[in-house]
């Protein structure tokens, strides 16, 4: 088999702290995503908890009203611009790179940039908290005129400066990833032979290039609104309050699939590897990928239907067809599963645990794409399980496919599988209890976004079980830390290629070294160790 060698460039010999603070190397900078990613999804989390522990029982019992909507608005904001966004991005950098045959990304130090926003806008958003007003309280979309001077404080200039670090991050990333998958690519991997998480770090990259900075200068203009005498969104001085929810709907639709194609990429890495069979349509999964791309600038309004200010058949119509491309991902992973020789392994069930919920997810989603049904369901809490099901079953039960798959290659060690799998069961178990009853009390008329609710309201159940499901997403993490501990003190040694993956990133060491390949296989299709394992011949991506 032929091999291309790799000279590697001398490096300047860093250790400890002061590595990890300056290094430029994609893997530890991916490594830092996860860690600083994880710090977040921790501190959210806990602000759920108190959420949903005021929630268990009718009546204010354990916060005030004003702190409970500072809750729910970071609550949300760390998990989506803090937690959702920037794991998928390390996972990306530590894999994307290795995946193509690259050495590192195009931009290294641009690269380092990119990460070191993300705490700083982390602790920004945070400090909130610290000052008088409280944190931001308007929730994640920031309306007007809750968003405006008159009625929130300083924590919520904190939040807009944060988001608008975040976003920044987010584009020097995307033009790194750009860049880096165009002209960096190993000598025979052409386009259509780029593994399908690849694909989906480009097409994500596209969407944040092309929608971020529309969120962008909509910050910018509320923080005008709000500091400077603005006039953008505020209606009493000649403002328009519905232009804000054009301009971040905008970014915001096309936001939830940057929030989960490379989850989408993570899982069609696995499921080829667990079931002995190459993905299944590979072709039609890469156009399928594109179409949601483009898609998704096409249905931002229907998150806008009850305004009266979007014309409804156009954008109802766009979000039945935007469901089309993602079925057909879904048909293409059932596919590749068929008749495979499945090997259940934490990956492999953390996988199947994004299909079953992602699934769910998307078919409570297109009920809301009906303009009438919207009219019933808008804001109450069967569009916050809608949410939950596509960005916590579906991204984050990927996140957690990506660390148990990707965790020997980073580490050199073994994840224990017992402890993998009592993590999937308890955690896929208390997301079914918190979010599938949200379905009941969104049918039943629960608003989302309150303290408190009637006990003759007939919810006192559904919310003491949704609370309950919450604890147990949290004990779910305790098995998963623990395991991660023991595994990085004294783990089994994983060996260079544990799964007997398909992809170049299992053709170095575990970890690899800082120019991460010695030599490459000749590639020949979008399999190319599996080519090599079994000496094949083009594939189906040649």
């Amino acid at each position: 088999m032929a091999t291309t060698a790799l000279t590697p460039a001398a490096a300047t010999v860093r250790t400890g702290l002061y590595e990890w603070l300056t290094t430029t190397d994609h893997k530890k900078i991916g490594i830092l995503y996860l860690v600083n990613s994880f710090t977040f999804f921790i501190l959210g989390g806990i602000l759920a908890l108190g959420v949903r522990t005021e929630l268990a029982q009718p009546g204010l019992q354990f916060l005030k009203e004003e702190t409970y909507n500072q809750f729910f608005t970071m609550h949300a904001s760390l998990m989506l611009f803090l937690f959702i966004i920037p794991v998928l991005a390390g996972f990306a950098n530590y894999v994307v790179p290795l995946m193509i045959g690259a050495p590192d990304m195009a931009f290294p130090r641009i690269n380092a940039l990119s990460f070191w926003m993300l705490p700083l806008a982390g602790i920004l958003m945070c400090s909130g908290f610290l000052v008088s007003g409280g944190a931001a309280a308007e929730g994640w979309t920031s309306y007007s005129p809750l968003a405006q001077s008159a009625y929130s404080g300083t924590g919520t200039d904190l939040w807009i400066v944060a988001v608008t670090l975040i976003g920044t991050s987010s584009i020097l990333g995307a033009v790194n990833f750009l860049v880096t998958i165009f002209k960096m690519r190993a000598p025979g991997m052409t386009m259509f032979r780029l593994p399908i998480l690849v694909w989906t770090a480009l097409v994500t990259s596209v969407l944040v290039l092309m929608a971020t900075p529309v969120l962008t200068s909509g910050l910018i203009m509320l923080f005008i609104d709000r500091n400077y005498g603005g006039s953008f969104f505020d209606v009493a001085t000649g403002g328009n309050a519905i232009l804000w929810q054009n301009v971040f709907w905008f970014y915001s639709h096309p936001a939830v699939y940057i929030m989960v194609l490379i989850a989408m990429g993570i899982v069609s890495e696995i499921l080829p590897v667990f079931s002995r069979k190459p993905l299944f349509g590979y072709k039609a999964f890469i156009f399928a990928t594109a179409a949601i791309g483009a898609l998704g600038f096409s249905v931002w309004a229907h998150h806008m239907f009850t305004t009266g200010s979007v014309y409804l058949p156009f954008f109802s119509l766009m979000t039945f067809l935007i469901a089309v491309p993602t079925g057909v991902k879904m048909f293409n992973w059932l596919a590749t599963m068929w008749r495979g020789q499945l090997m259940f392994k934490t990956p492999l069930l953390f996988a199947l645990g994004f299909l079953t919920m992602f699934l769910i997810g998307g078919i409570n989603g297109a009920f809301s794409a009906s303009v009438p049904v919207d009219f019933a369901l808008h804001d109450t809490y069967w569009v916050v399980a809608h949410l939950h099901y596509v960005l916590f079953g579906g991204s984050a039960f990927g996140v957690f496919a990506g660390v148990y798959y990707w965790f020997p290659k980073m580490s050199g060690r073994m994840l224990n599988e017992t402890l993998g799998k009592v993590h999937f069961v308890i955690m896929f178990i208390g997301f079914n209890l918190t979010f599938f009853p949200m379905h009941v009390l969104g049918l039943s008329g629960m608003p989302r976004r309150i303290a408190d609710y009637s006990a003759t309201a007939g919810w006192n159940d559904l919310n003491l079980a949704a609370t309950i499901g919450g604890f147990l997403i949290a004990a779910s993490m305790l098995p998963f830390l623990w395991n991660v501990f023991i595994s990085l003190r004294g783990g089994e040694q994983a060996g260079d290629d544990p799964w007997e993956g398909n992809t170049l990133e299992w053709a170095t060491s575990s970890p690899p070294p800082p120019y991460n390949f010695d030599r490459l296989p000749d590639i020949r299709s979008e399999r190319p160790l599996f080519d090599q394992r079994h000496g094949s011949g083009a594939g189906a991506g040649h």
